[in-house]
């Protein structure tokens, strides 16, 4: 069955910034992990085109909203081909088809008889395209998320009956692991249990939008029409717009990674209107947290927002994603310090990882032709390393099942440090001095080398381009079943079609004797910072 996993469609409003990164970062991860162990994967990401906000952001910049998103949605696309990010779909929902599927999705929630007129008053956001529940008396509100004043609202909609759905969606939530991480189940059943209204799904008077079939002057609600971008992605490039087409290409999705902000109209609104509709919901809504930048909120006002582009340019690929992924407990909150990705990419990745494999490699080409030595009893299950290994294997595989990238980067990052510890105290740049040491050198050296391929391996999902100059080094061919083909830079090596699938390869003993050993080379340079982010 395939692996269906999504980002959120990013409102452009405005250009990428660092939290969409992330998210979309943390399910490259994720997706590249599970086509590492074969599962065939859909990746979907995109782009949310309507709505008010856009609408009025293109006229600010003397744009039709049309053009506004072209140039905003091409710079997603093109930042996420530059974090090499392994999406299988980029959504957009100004595509033709996907308006087709909202009207098909629509008709069947309107059969269900789920819709209904009603007056919506209150008070508007247009920054978070929802109403808030600020009552009438508020002087001068303002929304507490983006600290704009509020619009009051008053006018014939769309109503969607979410209230028909509350024994669904109380007994939904409550199911172990929809809702992830824990602590965010509890803010989903403490929004329930206040009991569910029923939601505008159509505004009038917004040309901007989807128009509702049968109901002159209303365009579909920008949530309503977004959330469903997820089953547009679904179809391949040919298929004609067919909602059950898309559906059979890999529904239900077995997890939405999400912003908390958004966590109510996913793991809430968006099941309720899949029931209406005869749909499954997805079988997992995971929301994590935000990233401050040194303590502070990052904003334009402060003018302290990190620019991924920028980012990438200064520290590259491998150092962003350690960092973020190693440093920050997915899930939880994080505070994006540059002394501390300056520290983490230096020590694990350059010092501890890299280093290791670097002069574990000179020694063997020195003292052994050039080669990996022979591995004697080593090549065994049973030693010290090899143990240290599989544990590690289980515990990477483990974490990134549950979307704890924190512990699985720990996990590799522990057997590097004990090969490190392993290498100092045999100590075989001394021991090789001595006569008939040669074979224990060797032995010594051939599980340090191999610890450095698996170390490889499991890092693989996290730091791609790390992984693959390791395994180079160690003169191993490329992993190839993590990433669509138009990412595969060695795709054409005749090595890679001799590949074995990553789980064979996690196995203790993979590295032959005698495999030469390229001339070594730094594999992470180390990062050097001279000047604030």
């Amino acid at each position: 069955m395939t692996f269906t996993l999504t980002t959120p469609l990013y409102y452009v409003n405005d250009r990428p910034h660092l939290g969409s990164a992330y998210t979309t970062l943390a399910c490259d991860a994720l997706a590249r992990f599970e086509r590492l162990r074969g599962n065939p994967v859909m990746f979907i990401t995109g782009c949310d085109e309507h709505g008010q906000k856009i609408q009025r952001t293109a006229e600010a910049a003397g744009l039709s909203p049309q053009a506004h998103c072209d140039a905003v949605s091409a710079q997603f696309q093109e930042l996420w081909q530059r974090w090499q990010i392994s999406n299988d779909r980029m959504i957009r929902t100004t595509d033709p088809r996907h308006r087709s599927l909202v009207e098909q999705f629509f008709a069947r929630v309107q059969a269900h008889g789920d819709i209904i007129e009603g007056r919506q008053q209150g008070w508007y956001c247009v920054a978070c395209e929802e109403f808030k529940d600020d009552p009438h008396e508020v002087q001068d509100p303002e929304c507490s998320i983006h600290r704009r004043p509020l619009e009051w609202r008053d006018e014939l909609n769309l109503f969607f009956r979410l209230s028909r759905y509350q024994a669904a969606i109380e007994a939904l939530i409550v199911q172990e692991g929809f809702i992830q991480p824990a602590s965010r189940r509890k803010e989903v059943e403490n929004f329930v249990a206040q009991g569910l209204r029923d939601f505008s799904i159509s505004r009038v008077n917004l040309p901007w939008g989807i128009p509702v079939p049968g109901h002159a002057g209303h365009t579909f609600y920008v949530w309503f029409d977004a959330l469903l971008g997820y089953l547009t992605a679904l179809l391949e490039p040919g298929d004609e717009a067919d909602l059950a087409t898309a559906l059979s290409r890999g529904w239900p999705a077995h997890v939405h990674v999400i912003g908390k902000d958004i966590l109510r109209f996913h793991a809430v609104y968006w099941p309720a209107m899949l029931l209406s509709a005869g749909l499954e919901p997805p079988k997992r809504v995971y929301g994590h947290g935000f990233l401050t930048r040194e303590g502070q909120k990052m904003g334009k006002s402060l003018g302290n927002v990190l620019d991924p582009v920028a980012l990438l340019d200064r520290c590259g690929r491998d150092a962003l994603r350690w960092y973020l992924l190693r440093d920050i407990a997915f899930g939880d909150d994080g505070d994006f310090q540059q002394q501390r990705l300056v520290d983490l990419v230096n020590n694990d990745l350059a010092n501890t990882i890299g280093n290791l494999l670097n002069r574990t490699s000179s020694m063997a080409r020195r003292w052994f032709d050039g080669a990996v030595p022979p591995a004697g009893a080593t090549r065994a299950g049973d030693h010290p390393l090899a143990q240290a290994a599989t544990g590690a294997r289980d515990s990477v595989i483990a974490s990134l099942e549950r979307l704890d990238f924190q512990s699985a980067a720990q996990a590799a990052l522990q057997l590097a440090i004990t090969a490190n510890g392993f290498l100092n105290e045999r100590a075989p740049w001394s021991r090789i001095k001595q006569e008939g040491a040669s074979t224990g050198v060797g032995e010594d050296l051939y599980a340090v080398l191999e610890s450095a391929r698996l170390v490889a391996l499991l890092i693989a999902p996290l730091v791609p381009d790390l992984s693959g100059r390791m395994l180079e080094q160690l003169g191993q061919s490329p992993l190839t079943s993590g990433v669509p083909k138009g990412l595969l830079s060695g795709a054409d090596d005749p090595a890679a079609s001799l590949d074995v699938p990553w789980l064979e390869r996690l196995c203790w003993g993979g590295l032959d004797p005698g495999q030469l050993l390229p001339e070594p080379q730094p594999v992470m340079a180390r990062l050097e910072l001279d000047a604030p982010l």
